[in-house]
């Protein structure tokens, strides 16, 4: 495992790239939904359990970027140098968490409120 490395070299950064789709399920999405929830609670634990060692563990979040990936989506996407740069400066900040746009900031904001408000929403 790499975190004895990290250890050892005194810490270090993981950052992984997840989605707003973390945070709701759509359809046609629900297994990429399911994986993505369960990566941004398995970030939230690999961070607590690498923090002794001084390794930062961010987790990015974003609707959709404009890659091959994502050729086929027809809405808005960022470009992915900007999801690089977000998550840079977010580590230079040390930053846990980084939204990089605004779709993803109203996912993240309508979780403390009632979902059935968020899913009139999306209909």
């Amino acid at each position: 495992m790499f975190s004895p490395i990290l250890a050892a070299n005194g810490g270090g950064a993981v950052v992984n790239v997840l989605s707003a789709l973390s945070w709701f399920a759509a359809p046609g999405a629900g297994a990429y939904a399911v994986a993505k929830a369960a990566e941004w609670n398995m970030t939230n634990a690999v961070r607590l359990e690498l923090a002794d060692q001084g390794t930062l563990v961010q987790g990015v979040h974003l609707g959709a970027a404009d890659t091959d990936m994502m050729a086929g989506y027809d809405g808005p996407k960022v470009d992915p140098r900007e999801v690089t740069r977000r998550a840079l400066d977010g580590l230079s900040a040390g930053s846990i968490e980084v939204v990089v746009d605004d779709w993803t900031a109203m996912v993240k904001s309508s979780l403390a409120g009632d979902p059935a408000l968020f899913y009139q929403q999306l209909a």
